[in-house]
């Protein structure tokens, strides 16, 4: 190896196993672009020929031999800069015979270092040291060519001292992870911590995010890919292969509402849809819908208040004084506490005790008894099976049975009725009759017409006015038209113009001082006649006007009427005047309700029994029993 004997500028030899091997004046050095086995090669043929490796950088070295440890320097310029020692030195016989054989166990070599001693040249022996680089270089004849622990060795020969110590280790792979998923939202967790107001304070009452909510796009889960891992290696430099990491399909999580995203940054479960998110405890399947399914009840315990933006069904109590607001919503147990629709509809499948049921736009159905409570749906209907001591108002109210409430609607129908006090414009009754100490009342909703009335009067009192002056007008033509000179002229005029009539040149003179004699007298009866049409043209705007009024008035009163089939019992039956310009009556407060059906006064008694069947229909009552 020609290029060994000397120092050489900085070139890499044409030919032979060292030719990726520079020995130059600032070190020795390998081409970043030849590495790995060729390297290795080049390195075996130098250090079996009787040379080491003088100052080995030995973790550049297996860097550049095996690719293992820390990254390789760069230079100023950034290009990689491999520089394995500081020079290639001659490693004679009588240097190598120091160094013993090795003991392989377990993985690793074990060295005994103890003194040793080189040839003087007077025949004797005397006392010399190991040299590191050397050793490394006699490792690598015997078989070791990764793993050694230069500290270990460079310790020991320092020290003198013998002692048996680990010089080299094998490298055991490490095996690549598997691949997980992580959350990349905070919306995936419920919170139960009190929810903090826009002012800072802490509603004790509420839970800050009970049920997680998320929006169209949001990124859930993020794909950590698997690893391969890192190699190991045996002491001889024989890689020793990771095991790769399992892999997942991230799709196995993806529920109804959501899907997969692949983008630059990773792969991703993301929502396709606003709603609830709802996660599979078995499955771990994640679902989003715009419906809440829950079975642990609305309680102080469970859930604090609930206010939420879409449909909710719950399956356990709602307690007392506890809120629950959404959309469509299902109870199928007892309801305690308040619920609240935005819209949508309240179905509450058992009972309905001391609480309340209240739907901004839509229905409110409870199949069970309602007792104590508050039923109000002022644009929907209200279906009830058994009412006790309620208030119920709502658009179209359908009850089975009503015991002791207060009731007002548009359109009203009660199977049987005790001791209740029921307002609607269309009321409809099976059996009605008093309870106990209450009294059973029964209310038209009647409109006040009073300005529609005044107006339609105004009006046909402008016809009548209409009426005599066109009286008067057609008198004063009648008069007129009668005069003897302006009737023979009328007479005689149209047919003269029609060509029926021929005048004589005698005759003309005389019709031309005719015409210029009751010249006047026509034109003040062309006057009367065209105010006369002014007249009429404005009676029938005037009839136009009454009859716009009169379909008002008819819209305003509606099919307004009242029927109760069967009294058993005392039944008053009154006309509860209301302004409907003001807005909806029966959209009020329970207290208001309860105090306007309980307080007769400012009402027309319209019938009082205590037997038979009655009913009144826009007109004055007709008794039927």
């Amino acid at each position: 190896m020609s290029d060994l004997a000397i120092p050489a500028v900085a070139r890499f030899a044409s030919d032979g196993p060292e030719h990726c091997i520079a020995r130059r004046d600032d070190g020795v050095f390998a081409d970043p672009e030849v590495l790995g086995t060729t390297l290795v090669a080049a390195v075996d043929s130098i250090l079996r020929s009787g040379h080491y490796l003088a100052g080995l950088d030995y973790p550049v070295l297996i860097k550049a031999l095996y690719g293992h440890g820390p990254e390789l320097p760069r230079d100023a310029d950034g290009r990689v800069r491999v520089r394995i020692a500081d020079d290639i030195l001659p490693f004679p016989p009588s240097r190598k015979a120091l160094y013993r054989s090795v003991k392989i166990a377990d993985g690793h070599a074990e060295y005994y270092f103890e003194p040793v001693f080189e040839p003087d040249p007077e025949g004797g022996e005397r006392p010399t040291t190991l040299n590191a680089d050397e050793f490394v270089a006699d490792m690598w004849v015997k078989g070791i060519r990764f793993g050694a622990d230069v500290g270990v060795i460079h310790e020991a020969i320092g020290t003198g001292a013998a002692g048996r110590h680990i010089v080299a280790r094998r490298l055991a792979p490490v095996d690549g992870d598997a691949a997980r998923v992580e959350e990349v939202t905070s919306e995936l967790h419920r919170s139960d911590a009190p929810l903090q107001l826009a002012n800072g304070k802490l509603d004790l009452m509420s839970f800050q995010n009970r049920y997680p909510q998320v929006h169209i796009g949001t990124r859930l889960l993020r794909k950590v890919p698997r690893t391969a891992g890192s190699p190991g290696f045996e002491l001889t430099g024989i890689p020793v292969p990771a095991e790769i990491g399992k892999d997942l399909d991230l799709a196995a999580y993806a529920g109804e509402g959501t899907g997969i995203d692949m983008v630059a940054a990773g792969e991703f479960l993301i929502a396709r849809r606003d709603g609830f998110l709802n996660v599979d405890p078995k499955s771990s399947r994640i679902a989003i819908s715009d419906k809440i399914v829950s079975h642990d009840g609305v309680s102080a315990r469970t859930t604090g208040n609930l206010h939420l933006s879409g449909d909710y069904e719950e399956f356990g109590e709602i307690q007392e004084q506890r809120i629950l607001e959404g959309d469509s919503i299902t109870v199928h147990a007892d309801v305690y506490g308040h619920v609240l629709s935005r819209g949508g509809a309240i179905r509450l499948e058992r009972n309905l005790v001391g609480g309340s049921a209240r739907n901004m736009n839509g229905g409110v159905h409870v199949l069970g008894v309602a007792s104590s409570a508050t039923i109000q749906a002022a644009r929907g209907d209200v279906v009830l099976n058994r009412a006790e001591n309620c208030v119920i108002s709502g658009a179209r109210i359908r009850v089975d049975t009503a015991i002791n409430c207060e009731i007002m609607g548009d359109d009203v129908e009660v199977t049987h009725a005790e001791g209740s006090a029921i307002a609607g414009r269309r009321v409809k009754i099976g059996s009605a009759a008093p309870w106990k100490q209450g009294e059973m009342l029964v209310y038209v909703l009647r409109p006040d017409c009073a300005r529609i009335d005044g107006a339609m009067a105004q009006v046909r009192e402008r016809l009548g006015q209409f009426d005599q002056l066109a009286a008067r007008h057609r008198t004063s033509i009648e008069t007129l038209a009668g005069q003897p000179h302006l009737s023979k002229y009328l007479k005689i005029a149209p047919r003269i113009r029609k060509g029926e009539l021929v005048l004589t040149p005698e005759q003309v003179p005389q019709f031309q001082r005719m015409t210029e004699t009751v010249a006047p007298a026509l034109k003040e009866l062309g006057r009367l006649s065209e105010e006369a049409k002014k007249l009429d043209a404005e009676k029938q705007s005037g009839l136009t006007v009454l009859g716009r009024l009169e379909a008002q008035r008819y819209e305003r009163v509606g099919a307004a009427r009242v029927a109760v089939d069967a009294m058993a019992g005392e039944v008053q039956v009154r006309a509860l005047p209301y302004e409907p310009d003001l807005g909806c009556i029966w959209d009020q407060g329970p207290r208001d309700i309860r105090l306007r059906l309980r307080d007769a006064s400012g009402t027309e008694l319209l019938h009082a029994g205590r037997d038979g069947a009655w009913a009144w229909d826009s007109a004055p009552p007709t008794s039927q029993g």
